[in-house]
Parts: structure tokens; sequence; C-alpha cells
């Protein structure tokens, strides 16, 4: 197995754990009624190792506050801590990564595309990095395969901060989690 399969293989395996909690787990973000057989499914982009970026953080020289608002009319803090560029279809892209306010030594970087409210979750899509399992001699791995949804696509009842404008890009991000294959639980309110 080349290091592309293998690649593809923990990318799928990732996905399967994540169906298997969201069907089976007391901690899913579904209510009870759309675990088990009546779970929906999740549905995701096959693997494309074109969305998978190894790329430098271009660290900002001032780490500005932003304030981002949520789904609920609340908001959250973070650090505008540093951007990735890369080039999606030969157009260059930019996403900020910011740093929880608690100083937390991770980066969350949000993002909508083209696809979001077409093929993915019209609010966007979350990528998590973690410096343990996501820095590479000094650069991180981007990889929108793991791209994901946050959890209000899946249910109302649930706070997810918005991205900020800052973060739309204007490409097809054709990777990773695509939208809820249902109505999210609290749909109905």
């Amino acid at each position: 197995m080349d290091d592309a399969d293998d690649w593809a293989a923990q990318v799928e395996a990732q996905r399967a754990a994540k169906v298997e909690q969201f069907r089976d787990s007391a901690r899913s973000p579904l209510p009870v009624s759309m675990r088990g057989d009546a779970f929906p499914g999740l549905a995701y982009f096959d693997p494309d190792p074109a969305f998978r970026f190894v790329v430098p953080l271009h660290e900002h020289d001032e780490k500005e506050t932003v304030t981002v608002e949520t789904t609920a009319d609340g908001e959250q803090t973070y650090s505008r801590w540093g951007e990735f560029r890369f080039e999606v279809d030969g157009e260059q892209a930019t996403l900020q990564a910011y740093r929880p306010a608690d100083g937390a030594d991770r980066f969350w970087v949000p993002f909508r595309d083209a696809t979001s409210g077409e093929e993915t979750y019209g609010a966007g899509r979350y990528l998590d990095l973690e410096p343990d399992r996501d820095r590479v001699d000094g650069e991180w791995i981007v990889d929108f395969n793991l791209a994901y949804n946050p959890t209000c696509a899946y249910n109302h009842a649930y706070e997810c901060p918005l991205v900020p404008t800052e973060n739309w890009l204007d490409v097809a991000i054709e990777a990773g989690e695509r939208d809820f294959p249902a109505e999210p639980a609290g749909a109905d309110h």
C-alpha cells in the first residue's frame, strides 16, 4: 500500500468512526429518534489528494482579537493568528487560522466556499489543526478531506460559531463532508 492509499484509508477510517458515533453513541449530537436504524447517514466527497496541502502558516505580526457571532445570537472570541495560502484549480486562496481566546495550542480554520448551500452545509465547514498531528517539518497539513460540518448542521439545539467573511472562498472545495442528508433535528420549530 503506498502513501496515497494509506492516507485515503485513514480518511475513510475517521469517517467511519464519526458515522458510528453519530448513529450509536449517547454522545451523538442527534436526538435518540435519529439514531440507530433511523440514522440518515453522513455524506462525503471521495477522498481527493488535490485538496490536501502542506503549507506554511504565515503568522501575523499582530494577533488581532476577533469576535465571531454564533447561530444562537451569541459570540466567541479568537485570535487571528496567521493565514494559509494555497491554490485550488489555478486560483489563489487564503484562509485565516484562528486560535481560541483561551490560548490553546491549536487552530480553528472555518470556511465557506462555492459549494456552501449547494452540496455542503450553507453556513460553512470547519477544520481543526493540532500541532502534534498536523505539523510536519515546520509546515501544516491543511487537508480539506477532513472538513466537517458544525454540530448545528445536524441539530438546531447546538450553538455554532459562524464563518467570518474573510474566510469565504470563491473557489469550490469539493472535499470533506457534504450537507447532512436529512433535516436537522429541531428544524420544524
